[in-house]
């Protein structure tokens, strides 16, 4: 096993092994499947749960719907039954599974009844899945049911299949939760008996859905789409299980894997593969294994010919590296779960067959569990042949002049090394030459280099020299081990060759994809994304590139100039989904080679690539490379319009918030001052003259008091939207600290006589380089805020020191307190809570005015707990300045 094959099985035994340590930290689901309704689901389920309920299992029932089948309803009586809970919608009483009773009840086994069910609105949840999988995130086992046409990943195969479109479904993750499956199964002929007999649905119901949904064809397929679903979850999990224990895995379901070589009979593979996959309704792909050395181009062709061709046919591909061809293609049948490996008769290799070297041979001898497919045609037979006749096949020019050039320069330092230094045993240096020649080429001439070695060898070094006889024993000897000894050391450097090409393969296209997903993890807008999506591309396939998102027509006025063959292999890659242009089936003739950007089954925009004109057709390495780059640049477009689309729905949310707050302070906070205001002057109109002094001068007050709370309201607002629009200059002057608190301390008591306040300013402060009004404002605002909420006839205690260079205002009331999860809030304009600090008499502007104010002033206002964890701090922290700029600000 090569070093990646070897990461992506740890990786697999990772996620498998994660995969099981979640399933146990929560609740254990076990679903009760059936084809259709009325096969026996809720009474399974039911009859279960009276039998582990015998076993001492604390068995609730939380919802089951009888239907009103007498036989069903007795198999409740003996079970806990939780009440349900109601629900009035437009006139009526919907009952549902009370989550919150259930949760607080916590049995060890909850039965839930049909899962898909879409909750009365109201509810928690829109849908009861929902409402299982809060339960099983706390840690309650769920017994529930489905039918098979719930199922979403399913929707449009039963459309298909039945006419009907389902609307209530449930996604396939919930199934990933599962511990066990249980496949309720009814043959349709006794489903259409029961349904007749209207132990399913009544007369009425029953007769229109015989004609419809519950047809022999109807059943039998929803049965076998059933069956099919249980088997692939049986075998899912058993292929983690054995995942996560690092044993190789033994698939259930007939995956068809495909092996194929380029030598001939490659598409004939693929067709073949795909008549037997689609008798087995099997899954099936095609690989090839890349050990490392040079691929000709016909063989190549024939590869890409093939691959284009698996896709068109439903197929996957893959490209496998490693040394060992064998082990390649065995480590990934363990991966994917195949169960059927399908080959091409392999060449003519008598040697090998000898030794039982050849594929098949091995594969036979190794793959015991897998089930071997062997095919041939007489015309790749006869190729076969005729291959092993050809020098070429084996050798090219340059291996066979590397190996003479090996063995010449070998042949002339063993001479050098004899006369100068002399070194009677000078195989080692024949031996370093081989294994030279065997890590820069193929096994082929590695061979051909040790026999021209030992040819040399003996010819020159071993007595009788200059002639090929070997005249001692142990010449024999000495010559056939240093040939065996060239032979093994060659085998060696080879494979490590080929497992060096194959990591430096992997390691570049993790390398590139790593780097893209660098470049897309930092783009914040669709631009950066497609612009690094453009860059990454041209990095690493050499090719210019142009990235589009959406699916309009390719921009006239783009980087490069596109012909109309072009553009139209871009409209046809769009509209179909599938690549065009260069290197394709449709319009090959263009310059460019287009890719669909597709995410989760939409599409999300084009790629573009345009290989030099000299360049010879991408290989499947690199198309692979492509593919997953695209698939990421896919995903980020799709990722950055859904920020954008949470940010435009953020932001009108945010709009909508304060334009209805802006209303209602309109509407209460303003009106209710024009509403005295007014009451007053009519009482005065109407009634002044049989009025008394005291009685007008209090309307009249009562106008003054009013008509001044109006102009704050206003004000407030105005200041707001002046800090909004930065429109908020600062006139700065010296105010003492006392002054500044006297002034708001006076100016607040004039509209509330009754307040208290103690003041402890500490001596010696100095004065402020403030905007006296703005800093009075926010203080006012502070005072008003506590004044607000402080029991009556409390005292409200201001406080002024400096501290760490900077003056410190605590602004201390004992009233209720403000929440913890709420303290930072309400600095927000327009937040309003009914305890604590601020209520709904207020506009929910003042303290975020306030902040505003001190904040322009380079100070903070923060919201902390009051003394003795009664009331609250508000904390205003102003810097000093202890001389004025030369200009005011």
């Amino acid at each position: 096993m090569n070093a990646a094959n070897g990461d992506a099985v740890r990786d697999q035994q990772a996620d498998a092994l994660l995969g099981e340590l979640q399933r146990q930290g929560a609740g254990r689901l076990t679903i009760f499947l059936g084809a259709a309704p009325g096969v026996g689901k809720t009474y399974a389920m039911l009859s279960r749960a009276r039998e582990l309920k015998r076993q001492g299992v604390d068995v609730v029932v939380g919802l089951v719907e009888t239907h009103g089948r007498s036989e069903t309803m007795g198999l409740i009586e003996g079970l806990e039954v939780l009440p349900r809970k109601r629900i009035e919608y437009q006139g009526r009483t919907l009952e549902e599974l009370d989550l919150d009773a259930l949760l607080a009840r916590r049995p060890g086994l909850a039965l839930v009844d049909e899962l898909a069910h879409r909750n009365a609105p109201g509810s928690r949840h829109e849908r009861r899945w929902q409402d299982v999988v809060e339960l099983l995130d706390a840690g309650i086992d769920v017994c529930t049911t489905i039918n098979i046409q719930h199922l979403e990943s399913l929707n449009d195969v039963v459309h298909r299949i039945t006419g009907v479109r389902v609307s209530e479904t449930v996604p396939d993750s919930v199934f990933d939760r599962l511990r066990d499956i249980k496949l309720v199964d009814l043959p349709p002929r006794e489903l259409i008996e029961r349904l007749q007999q209207g132990k399913v649905y009544v007369p009425e119901q029953a007769a229109h859905a015989l004609q419809a949904f519950f047809s022999p064809s109807n059943l039998t397929a929803l049965r076998e789409l059933a069956m099919q679903t249980a088997a692939d979850r049986v075998d899912s999990d058993l292929r983690e299980a054995h995942a996560a224990r690092g044993l190789p895995g033994m698939p259930l379901r007939r995956r068809v894997l495909v092996a194929i070589d380029g030598r001939g009979q490659s598409e004939y593979l693929v067709r073949v593969s795909r008549r037997l996959a689609e008798r087995r309704d099997a899954p099936w792909t095609v690989v090839t294994v890349q050990a490392g050395g040079p691929v000709d181009a016909a063989r190549q062709r024939e590869l890409d010919q093939a691959f284009a061709l698996a896709r068109r046919l439903g197929g996957e591909v893959e490209v496998l590296h490693g040394g060992n061809v064998v082990d390649a293609i065995l480590d990934h049948a363990a991966r994917s779960g195949a169960s059927t490996i399908v080959l091409g008769r392999t060449r003519e290799r008598p040697f090998a067959r000898m030794f039982n070297r050849t594929l098949t041979q091995q594969l036979l001898q190794r793959g015991a569990h897998y089930e071997l497919t062997i095919f041939s045609t007489p015309e790749a037979r006869a190729k076969a042949r005729q291959s092993t006749r050809r020098v070429g096949h084996w050798l090219t020019g340059s291996d066979i002049g590397l190996a003479v050039l090996a063995a010449v320069l070998a042949t002339a330092a063993s001479a050098l090394t004899e006369r100068w230094l002399g070194l009677d045993d000078l195989s080692m240096i024949f031996i370093v030459a081989v294994v030279l020649v065997a890590s820069k080429t193929r096994m082929a001439a590695a061979v051909l280099a040790a026999a021209l070695c030992f040819l040399s060898y003996n010819f020159f070094f071993i007595a009788p020299r200059f002639t090929f006889f070997i005249g001692a024993r142990q010449g024999v000897v000495t010559v056939f081990l240093f040939l065996a000894a060239a032979l093994v050391a060659g085998r060696l450097a080879s494979r490590l060759r080929m497992q060096v090409v194959a990591l430096r393969a992997a390691n570049a296209h993790a390398t590139a994809l790593q780097a893209l997903g660098q470049h897309l993890a930092s783009a914040a807008d669709l631009g950066q994304v497609l612009e690094a999506g453009r860059r990454a591309l041209k990095q690493a396939t050499g090719a210019d590139a142009l990235v589009q998102a959406g699916t309009d027509a390719l921009a006239q006025d783009g980087p490069y100039a596109l012909s109309d063959k072009d553009r139209a292999a871009a409209d046809w890659a769009i509209r179909h989904r599938q690549a065009a242009g260069r290197n394709t089936d449709t319009l090959g003739n263009a310059d460019w080679w287009f890719q669909p950007l597709a995410s989760d089954g939409r599409l999300a925009g084009l790629v573009g690539l345009r290989f030099p004109g000299h360049a010879s057709r991408p290989g499947p390495e690199l198309q692979r490379l492509v593919d997953a780059m695209a698939d990421d640049i896919a995903q980020a477009i799709v990722r950055t319009r859904l920020v954008a689309d949470l940010e435009h729905a953020r932001v009108t949310s945010e709009t909508e918030r304060l334009r209805s707050a802006l209303l209602s302070s309109v509407s209460h906070d303003l009106r209710s001052p024009l509403a005295a205001m007014i009451g007053g002057a009519e009482s005065l109109q109407h009634y002044g003259e049989a009025m008394g002094k005291e009685d007008r001068d209090a309307l009249l007050e009562t106008i003054h008091l009013e008509g001044e709370r109006l102009d704050r309201y206003i004000q407030n607002l105005l200041d707001m939207t002046r800090l909004g629009h930065g429109g908020l200059s600062l006139n700065r002057d010296w105010i003492g600290v006392d002054e500044l608190i006297g002034s708001a301390v006076t100016r607040l008591q004039r509209y509330q006589p009754g307040l208290r306040f103690d003041r402890r300013i500490a001596p010696d402060l100095a004065p402020l380089w403030v905007h006296p009004a703005l800093l009075e404002q926010a203080l006012f605002n502070v005072l008003e805020n506590a004044a607000k909420f402080s029991p009556p006839d409390d005292v409200i205690v201001v406080e002024a020191s400096d501290v760490d260079g900077q003056l410190r205002i605590d602004v201390i009331d004992r009233g209720p307190g403000i929440p913890d999860e709420e303290r930072k809030r309400i600095f927000d304009m327009f937040f309003s809570v009914e305890r604590g600090d601020r209520g709904r008499q207020g506009t929910g502007l003042g303290l975020a005015i306030t902040q505003g104010m001190v904040g322009a002033h380079g100070g903070s206002v923060e919201a902390l707990p009051g003394r003795d964890g009664k009331g609250t701090t508000i904390r205003i922290t102003l810097p000093r300045m202890t001389s004025p700029p030369a200009a005011h600000e």
